[in-house]
């Protein structure tokens, strides 16, 4: 059975409370708990991590790096500067999917680019909390290909 590492960054515990027109209604732990069911039917194990710390997620790619085939990581403001999630990720080599609930190109200039893109297989934007649920669904077809 597969197993997939999803990481969330910097205040997305608030999700439900902070910004709804940006990042929905739904809590984290509501999307989690969709990502359980999801799993469930693909026949895939998930560990999810938040934290507002950046080390603390380094941390969780470097021990969960060899018991998680993949990794799906919304690095929140994280994605648009961090070389240390960027290199951690990149280092680990195992495939990743970067979510972000809004479009992060259609918003403020320094959110359009994220240093983390370039060593994930894929990214998903502007989805909402659905993003999270495609960017499962890809990664596990991904790695039963």
């Amino acid at each position: 059975m597969e197993r997939i590492l999803v990481l969330n960054g910097p205040n997305l515990n608030l999700l439900g409370e902070r910004d709804p027109a940006h990042y929905g209604t739904k809590a984290l732990d509501e999307i989690n708990e969709g990502l359980f069911v999801k799993a469930s039917e693909l026949g895939v194990e998930l560990v999810c991590f938040q934290s507002n710390h950046e080390g603390y997620l380094i941390d969780k790619i470097h021990s969960e790096r060899k018991s998680c085939q993949g990794i799906i990581i919304n690095p929140g403001a994280l994605a648009h500067y961090s070389y240390a999630i960027r290199d951690a990720l990149e280092a680990v080599a195992l495939p990743v999917v970067e979510v972000h609930l809004s479009d992060i190109t259609r918003r403020e200039e320094w959110r359009s680019e994220s240093v983390v893109s370039p060593v994930a297989w894929r990214v998903v934007i502007g989805r909402g909390w659905m993003g999270y649920i495609e960017a499962l669904e890809v990664l596990v077809s991904h790695l039963r290909e």
